[in-house]
């Protein structure tokens, strides 16, 4: 049954331009009710349809999910990179999921969603049928630019088979955000893809990463409005740079293969014209990293 969530876009302006799907935050004009330079970040929810309600998945994005609402100034928006779903994109975990984020959409905070490679497209937008665009830019991907008072959110669909370990963008997509970065060249612009690349960052995740990376740094690289490259799908938290260009691993929301290494949580980052502060907030208050944070400069 699809799940019908209050139109994410009360209080934006959707259309589309010839170089795709627009979205501009309301952060940007609306400054007295939000702080227009702050994004939330989250990633790998995996929300199931059988989880307990105090499980900590869901307990950890609920955890977030409340602290947003009770804000008195709310952020920009709100960004969740992929692996929404548990393992394979059932119609019950996006039930669950939309259940778990309605409240955000209550409380008229802009979110947007990407897909990662435990989503399911098809699935995801039968349930969410609010987050399937009439006129998509690329036909088949999930993706979209979210625009904010000091940078322009470029946001991929890195899915490229259910179940499959590796993400592609492919050459349509790739060719749409060469567009898309052009026809916005006037604000740093930053990627938000769930898949790592594979370039800079621990050569151990490649295998799992972005398998047309290399392709895709050629359209980055030249492009000096391109400053930051957010991506999650490693359950972990860190920094690298390629050819200038940011790479920022975001931890997951829902669980870690190694808690002595890792731990979950969301990511705040504060945007300036000049870069980015990211600060770690942790499911566990008491964790070492929590409002632990890192300023990045801009190329």
């Amino acid at each position: 049954m699809p799940v019908h969530l209050p139109a994410q876009n009360r209080r934006q302006f959707l259309f589309t331009l010839g170089a795709g799907f627009l979205t501009c935050s309301a952060g940007a004009f609306a400054k007295d009710a939000q702080q227009s330079d702050i994004i939330y970040l989250l990633n790998d929810t995996h929300i199931g349809e059988k989880h307990p309600e105090n499980s900590p998945v869901p307990s950890h994005l609920r955890k977030v999910v409340s602290e947003l609402v009770s804000l008195e100034q709310k952020p920009a928006c709100v960004l969740i990179n992929g692996d929404l779903a548990l393992r394979d994109g059932q119609p019950g975990d996006y039930r669950h999921f939309a259940k778990l984020i309605r409240p955000l959409r209550e409380a008229k905070i802009d979110t947007h969603l990407t897909l990662g490679n435990h989503d399911e497209r098809d699935v995801f937008y039968t349930v969410m049928q609010e987050e399937q665009p009439e006129t998509p830019p690329v036909k088949s991907k999930h993706i979209s630019v979210v625009q904010t008072q000091y940078a322009n959110f470029f946001l991929l669909d890195s899915l490229h088979k259910t179940m499959v370990t590796q993400g592609t963008l492919g050459a349509e997509q790739r060719s749409w955000l060469a567009n898309a970065l052009d026809a916005h060249a006037d604000q740093p612009a930053i990627i938000m893809t769930h898949h790592n690349p594979r370039l800079g960052g621990d050569p151990n995740h490649f295998p799992g990463g972005l398998t047309d990376s290399v392709e895709l740094w050629e359209i980055l690289a030249p492009r000096k409005q391109v400053k930051a490259y957010i991506h999650g799908h490693i359950h972990d938290r860190g920094n690298a740079e390629h050819k200038g260009i940011h790479i920022i691993n975001t931890p997951a929301t829902s669980y870690v293969a190694n808690p002595k290494q890792s731990t979950t949580g969301w990511t705040v980052a504060k945007l300036s014209p000049e870069g980015i502060t990211l600060t770690t907030r942790t499911s566990d208050d008491q964790h070492p990293w929590n409002h632990q944070s890192k300023t990045l400069t801009w190329r």
